[in-house]
């Protein structure tokens, strides 16, 4: 699929709306003025992929608002060659964002139907996360860990202990909690034992669900 001078002239106004709407991470902001967002979704919705937008993706899931991966982005404060545990692969679009960061980004999809579909978006745009993986999203890559920071891309009826494990002393979740909407919620692993915890407001996310289909 093109990527062509219409194309990346909306991404440059969709940059412009996140910077307009308090994203002020120049890193973020530079990364989804790389990634051909339309590329992710469904061809029935490439005239509005730029747009502040969610939209189905199949197997009942959606991709995020832009503003809602730049919000979730920024608040990770990714540096290069930071080890990021993404939990809801879905269509590849936030695991994009996050590589163009410098990331190195081991992803986690339960839904098999999403799992095959964007590792083939990933092969055609030549993203490769570290590890992609099929699971259990609650279940974390331990064998992998610990990671800088993880980020959930759905929304979790409580905070997963296995998850809040698998981070490095310092490190960062961002995870949405709750029922419909979700509290946006960062959590810092301040010790071995300590979490800090702020939130950020309400957000709409698909449920994390356990197991793999």
């Amino acid at each position: 699929m093109k990527d062509d001078f219409i194309h990346k002239g909306k991404r440059r106004q969709l940059v412009e709306l996140m910077r307009e709407k308090g994203i002020k991470d120049q890193r973020v902001l530079d990364a989804m003025n790389k990634v051909p967002r339309h590329v992710f979704l469904d061809s029935s919705f490439l005239e509005h992929a730029y747009q502040n937008k969610a939209f189905p993706i199949g197997a009942d899931q959606t991709i995020s608002h832009p503003y809602t991966v730049a919000f979730q982005s920024e608040l990770l404060q990714v540096k290069p060659n930071d080890k990021v545990l993404e939990i809801g692969t879905g269509s590849g679009y936030q695991c994009a964002v996050l590589l163009e960061m410098g990331a190195q980004v081991y992803t986690i999809e339960r839904q098999n139907e999403l799992y095959k579909k964007t590792n083939l978006i990933f092969r055609k745009l030549n993203y490769r996360p570290k590890r992609y993986f099929f699971g259990d999203g609650y279940k974390g890559m331990p064998e992998d860990a610990p990671f800088d920071s993880i980020i959930v891309t759905c929304g979790a009826p409580y905070i997963p202990q296995t998850l809040l494990g698998q981070l490095k002393i310092g490190g960062r979740m961002v995870i949405p909690v709750g029922d419909d909407p979700q509290i946006m919620t960062l959590l810092i692993r301040e010790s071995a034992t300590q979490f800090s915890k702020e939130t950020f407001g309400e957000f709409r996310f698909v449920p994390f669900l356990d197991g793999k289909q």
